[in-house]
């Protein structure tokens, strides 16, 4: 696009979306750009905070028939570098975009436009003596619009399913700027094609999310946690089973940490106090959720006895307190966060069979450790649906052996069938090892897909593949 062409569509964008509506050059804010990760911050030429949908249709239409690529961003919380703007590219932030337009008690559903943060929506849910299940580390500056296009997942996938499993209905704006509105709250719609999939989990490469109808679900009304420290991953896996079969549709978390990972949070989070002591190969957090508080502490404890009986289990802490209950989820979200005690910590985000996993956690360590001695590196994550995640931090240049790193880890990935992403996506960062994950014939689809509805290839370009 030559200048004066690019300087008349940057004139036309501010006039639809008004002074409020865009910012520029030294303006733009560094969390506008830089990218989670670090790997990127590339100012955006342009970056546009439409207000409405209408807004999001005419910006969109305009950069299409210029050609122009766009930067769709939510949060700015994703661990793929998908978000953060390339060179040459206009980003469309969500920031003004935060309505909470309907609670409604009677279909159990709330509906939200894109740049509403999950921990508002959860807050709102929980006024109404609701829930919204989806949890994630970065609650309070996620948005639900980043959450539905990466299909995020967190802690309670076990029991309630990913994001894609909590939506009802969404509206989506198409790279021409068409408007696809299927903002209806039926449980029951089997008239076609399902749509909202299309947008959901595609990292807005094929069209842009701007309202979504949530499915709520009753609040729980009671809540139990445990930590049980346990020896030899073939007992994590018969725990997991066991407390299944036990606790039914009341298991709503079974978290993982390897001891590995309990040692770097006992070392370097301050803030997390570990409750018991590091002599066992993984630490367990199993969480019930139900209706009936007495009944449901009762057959957890029964629950809990039972494995203890069967050996699967060395060590067990019963939170009895909501003070005790935080402590421990603390040491879990502390996981993530030993990085600033170690250093630069490359982070990763796989999906395999549970029955593979114990295989996993050594041979990965046994691999890494083949070409980096010293790494540091922890394995933790939740294992009640098949997600691990793996932090390593090699010595002082471990971002130069980022891709040394990846190629270790997805190649043990592709042996055993699993999926380079989990839950956090593709982006830039893993779109190298796709095929580790998807066959040929998938990535044509996708790339048909692509083709046909982003023709000019304006939306995201680069991401997925």
């Amino acid at each position: 696009m030559a200048a004066s062409e690019l300087e008349i569509l940057i004139d036309h964008l501010k006039g639809l979306v008004g002074s409020a509506g865009f910012r520029e050059g030294g303006d733009i804010e560094l969390k506008n750009y830089q990218d989670v990760m670090g790997a990127r911050s590339v100012a955006p030429l342009l970056l546009l905070r439409p207000s409405d949908t209408q807004q999001v249709s005419a910006i969109l239409k305009a950069c299409f028939e210029a050609n122009q690529p766009i930067a769709p961003q939510g949060g700015m919380t994703g661990l793929v570098s998908g978000a953060a703007p390339l060179e040459g590219e206009i980003s469309l932030s969500f920031e003004r975009m935060k309505k909470i337009i309907e609670v409604d008690r009677f279909t159990s559903t709330m509906t939200v436009e894109a740049g509403v943060e999950l921990q508002k929506i959860q807050e709102e849910a929980d006024s109404h003596e609701m829930l919204f299940p989806l949890d994630l580390g970065a609650r309070g500056s996620c948005t639900i619009g980043g959450n539905l296009s990466t299909n995020a997942g967190g802690n309670r996938v076990i029991r309630y399913g990913m994001t894609r499993d909590l939506v009802i209905g969404i509206e989506a704006v198409l790279a021409d700027g068409t408007i696809i509105d299927g903002l209806h709250k039926l449980r029951k719609n089997n008239t076609g094609y399902d749509l909202k999939q299309l947008f959901i989990g595609s990292e807005g490469t094929l069209g842009v999310i701007t309202q979504a109808v949530l499915k709520l679900s009753p609040k729980p009304s009671s809540q139990v946690v445990a930590l049980c420290g346990v020896n030899g991953f073939e007992n994590v896996a018969n725990l997991l089973v066991h407390a299944q079969t036990g606790l039914g549709s009341n298991l709503s978390a079974f978290e993982v940490i390897w001891n590995n990972t309990y040692r770097l949070i006992d070392e370097h989070v301050p803030h997390a106090s570990v409750p018991m002591s590091d002599q066992y190969d993984f630490y367990v957090l199993i969480e019930s959720m139900g209706s009936h508080a007495e009944k449901d502490a009762d057959l957890f404890v029964d629950v809990l006895h039972g494995a203890s009986e069967k050996q699967l289990v060395e060590e067990i802490i019963i939170a009895d307190s909501d003070s005790k209950i935080k402590n421990i989820w603390t040491v879990r979200d502390a996981a993530a966060e030993v990085y600033p005690g170690v250093g630069t910590m490359h982070t990763y985000d796989v999906s395999l069979n549970v029955d593979d996993m114990g295989y996993f956690g050594e041979e990965v360590e046994k691999r890494l450790r083949a070409q980096w001695p010293e790494a540091i590196l922890g394995l933790f994550g939740h294992i009640g649906d098949g997600n691990v995640h793996i932090i390593i931090h090699v010595g002082p240049e471990t971002e130069r052996y980022h891709l040394q790193i990846d190629e270790i880890i997805y190649r043990l990935i592709q042996e055993l069938n699993g999926a380079v992403s989990a839950e956090h996506g593709i982006g830039l960062m893993k779109k190298q090892f796709l095929s580790y994950s998807k066959s040929e014939s998938e990535i044509a689809l996708m790339k048909a897909l692509k083709q046909t509805m982003d023709p000019r290839g304006i939306l995201n370009p680069g991401r997925v593949f």
